[in-house]
């Protein structure tokens, strides 16, 4: 039976993705992906016609799933619950199919991802995303701990480095520093006031001229 247009551009993806993880991006060529795939140049050109196309199909992908989230996310109340969901659901995307195989080639490949435009695209859904999570807190602050709770989830397929943990146990992990972020977002007005979670609120910086003096320093 003939293999369908669908399926043949998902093998390419997955065989590309293991070229390009193996020995880089950049020494990697459409040659030898159709090699491994064991068909001609002009199929593959078929499906893409570039590296570049190829890359850029494993971002779109990635949008598809951040709109999704975020289209379900715009509809729910503002608490610390929802964040927590959306969160949830995003690490549950960063553990299915080839998903962590395809965050470790971005990392490793920052500058392949730069420069393309579906890259710049990423980054607004991940600021998009990260409002959401920001909810009603405007704060600078909230800001970062927002985008910093999702970097926790797709940074610990290699920030974590623990032998043998399963992929279970790293989105725990995960999850768990993401969630002391998420907390000190706020306040939410329709939390759950039962809610234990702590909102922990550290004291404001110095004024810029004080920061980074040393009290009683020999120029007073």
């Amino acid at each position: 039976m003939r293999e369908s247009t669908g399926g043949t551009r998902e093998r390419i993806k997955t065989v590309a993705l293991e070229l390009f993880t193996e020995q880089g991006y950049e020494k990697t060529s459409l040659r030898e992906i159709a090699e491994r795939l064991d068909v001609t140049k002009a199929a593959l050109y078929y499906h893409f016609k570039s590296k570049d196309e190829i890359v850029s199909s494993f971002v779109e992908d990635r949008i598809d799933q951040m709109d999704d989230l975020v289209a379900w996310a715009e509809t729910q109340p503002a608490t610390l619950a929802t964040r927590r969901a959306v969160l949830g659901r995003y690490a549950d995307t960063m553990c299915s199919g080839r998903q962590p195989s395809v965050m470790r080639f971005f990392e490793q490949n920052q500058t392949a991802l730069r420069s393309l435009a579906a890259g710049q695209r990423m980054r607004e859904r991940m600021l998009r995303l990260a409002n959401v999570l920001c909810g009603e807190d405007p704060s600078p602050e909230a800001q970062l701990r927002a985008v910093l709770a999702l970097f926790a989830v797709h940074s610990s397929w290699f920030g974590v480095r623990a032998p043998n943990l399963s992929d279970a146990e790293r989105k725990e992990i995960a999850l768990r520093v993401a969630d002391e972020l998420l907390a000190a977002i706020g306040p939410c007005p329709a939390d759950n006031p039962a809610d234990p979670a702590p909102r922990a609120r550290r004291p404001p910086l110095p004024p810029p001229s004080r920061m980074g003096r040393p009290t009683g320093s020999a120029g007073q």
